[in-house]
Parts: structure tokens; C-alpha cells; sequence
């Protein structure tokens, strides 16, 4: 005879109920990369919008900075460690293939009962985040869920390479998702474009160090005009599908929070998108750099705290990146 299997009980919706952020210690300014590379600081942020960066010390790990951000984070939204039910970070700069990072925050956490497992999703791995988040809390796998997106991309970066050396920050930014009687997560608008693959990478994969031991560390590489002009164009209707699948419209926002990239794709897609005059938008990239799977946390925290977006206002985040993958949706914030 068949037998009936109990299905979860989930909340009615999920929201954002805190976010918290880690920057490192050390500031690097334009000017001390031009030291490194031929390069100025008006070529540099005329370009990306970036004056400096953070860049990790030695102690600042991503557990370390995974560990801070998380703890803001469930300070801002009331909850206790021993609440979460699942733990999902988003990096490419933990550099152990196995286990997670997720399994040691999760743990020194004293989230002894979560789930936890980490995300390869680049750039778009907080939006990813949040949308297995929600789906967690909505389907009954989870009460709360801890997101951390997090990078040292300074361990990634080639001083040499006039083209990147100057974009990549690192830092961590956390958020925590929760039950909620209202909409506030809505859908995600996500997915792959794998013909635009070798956009961004590492200059070689780990497996040639079997062979080759002499060729140092690898590093990330980026064509920067190919991405630059996927960015600006492809995720302008994806944006426009995330507020049509929430049922608002650009004028409906209070704040526009997008991946960190570069200033210049950031003021494209405002174009492109319409955004009314009295949408904020993020640019923290000025003072933080792309820290990939981390700038939109990182931008959502500085927003709030300084005032220029409201606290239950409206945004629409969109990340995208190495794969190349993005994902987009609307959010109440915290």
C-alpha cells in the first residue's frame, strides 16, 4: 500500500532580518598600486569608480572575517546561533577544496545543528544565497538561514597585471533569513551564460602544479571589455524581469544595490533601467573595491547605516560574474 510522507512546514514567506559586514584593517589606496603598476589614480577611477580598498592581514582569513560578519549580522536580527538551520557562504577564495567553510563557521558559530555547505557562484553567489535561503525557509527545511558571502581576492591577485590589479578588495558581509507573515524576498531571476566561460578565470587550474612547480601561485583573469559589455547590456532585461516578477516597477524603489563591478556598468544600467533620480544606488565600490561574492552585503550595510536607504524600504539587487552567472531580485530590507 502506499504510504503517505509528511511534507514540511515552511512559513507562508521569508525576509531579511539582519545583515552585517567585516572590512580589514588595511586601506590600500590607488596611489600605492601605481607604485606597483604604470598607472594613475585618475586612470583608475575614472575607469572603475574605486579611490581604495581593503585587503586582508594575514590573521583576517575568510573564517575570521565570515565569523565577524555573521555574528553582525545575527546581532542585528535577533537571533541565536543555535536558531540557524542552514549555513551557506558563497566564495572562490577559500582556498581547501573540501571540507567547507560553511562546516567550520557553522561550528564556531555554535550552530551546531545546521546544515552548511559552501557556493561556487562568483559575484552572484549572495543573490544565489538568499534565493536558497528563502526556498529553505518557505519549504520547512529551515527556520533561519545564515548567508555569508566572502573573499580574499587579494590572494587571487596578480601585482603584475596592469588590468587587475587595481579592482579586487576583500572583506565579508553576512545576512540572516528569516519567517515572515509578508512577501520579502521575491522571486530570483537567475541563470548561466557558459558561452562567455573564459570571460573570468584563474590565469591556470590547480591541477598544473602536479606538474609544473616552478610557475608560482594562479591568479584571476579577467577580459574586462567582454564582461564590461555583457554586464552592461544582458543584465539590464534580467534586472527588469526581477521587478516585473515582484509586481513593481523601477519607481517603486527605495534603493538599487547592485554587484560592486565597476562604477561605470553601474551608471549603464541606471541608464538603461530608467532608475528614477530619487532611487539611491550603492557605490561602495569607491572605498571597498569588487569583493565579488561579498559587495552587495558589504553595499547593503553602508546604505543603512549611513541613512541612504530606509530601513523596510524596497531594493533590487543583481549579481553577476565569473561563469558567467548572475542573479537578481527584490528585497525588503532589514
Amino acid at each position: 500500500m502506499p504510504v503517505d510522507i509528511k511534507s514540511p512546514a515552511g512559513a507562508p514567506h521569508a525576509r531579511i532580518l539582519g545583515v552585517g559586514g567585516y572590512r580589514p584593517s588595511r586601506v590600500v589606496t590607488n596611489e600605492q598600486i601605481c607604485q606597483v603598476i604604470d598607472s594613475t589614480d585618475e586612470w583608475i577611477t575614472t575607469r572603475t569608480g574605486i579611490k581604495e580598498r581593503r585587503w586582508a592581514t594575514a590573521e583576517e582569513t575568510v573564517a575570521v572575517m565570515s565569523l565577524a560578519a555573521a555574528g553582525k549580522a545575527l546581532a542585528a536580527a535577533g537571533v541565536e546561533a543555535e536558531q540557524i538551520g542552514l549555513v551557506v557562504i558563497s566564495t572562490v577564495t577559500h582556498l581547501a577544496q573540501t571540507p567547507s567553510l560553511a562546516a567550520m563557521v557553522a561550528n564556531e558559530l555554535g550552530a551546531l545543528n545546521a546544515a552548511a555547505f559552501d557556493i561556487s557562484a562568483a559575484c552572484a553567489g549572495f543573490c544565489h544565497g538568499l534565493a536558497l535561503a528563502q526556498d529553505a525557509v518557505r519549504g520547512g527545511s529551515a527556520e533561519y538561514v545564515l548567508v555569508i558571502g566572502v573573499e580574499r581576492l587579494s590572494d587571487l591577485t596578480d601585482m603584475n597585471d596592469r588590468s587587475t590589479a587595481f579592482i579586487f578588495g576583500d572583506g565579508a558581509g553576512a545576512a540572516v533569513v528569516g519567517p515572515s507573515e509578508t512577501p520579502g524576498i521575491g522571486p530570483v531571476v537567475w541563470g548561466a551564460d557558459g558561452a562567455q566561460y573564459e570571460a573570468i578565470g584563474q590565469t591556470f587550474n590547480w591541477d598544473v602544479l602536479r606538474e609544473q612547480t616552478d610557475i608560482g601561485f594562479p591568479a584571476l583573469r579577467m577580459n574586462g571589455q567582454q564582461v564590461f559589455r555583457w554586464a552592461s547590456y544582458q543584465m539590464v532585461p534580467v534586472a527588469k524581469r526581477a521587478l516585473e516578477k515582484a509586481g513593481i516597477s523601477a519607481e517603486d524603489l527605495d534603493a538599487f544595490i547592485p554587484h560592486q563591478a565597476n562604477m561605470r556598468i553601474t551608471d549603464a544600467m541606471i541608464k538603461a533601467l530608467k532608475l528614477p533620480e530619487h532611487v539611491p544606488v550603492a557605490r561602495d565600490i569607491a572605498r571597498t573595491g569588487n569583493t565579488s561574492a561579498a559587495s552587495i552585503p558589504l553595499a547593503m550595510e553602508r546604505m543603512l547605516e549611513e541613512g541612504e536607504a530606509p530601513h523596510g524600504g524596497v531594493a533590487l539587487l543583481i549579481g553577476f560574474g565569473a561563469g558567467l552567472v548572475y542573479a537578481a531580485q527584490v528585497v525588503v530590507l532589514p
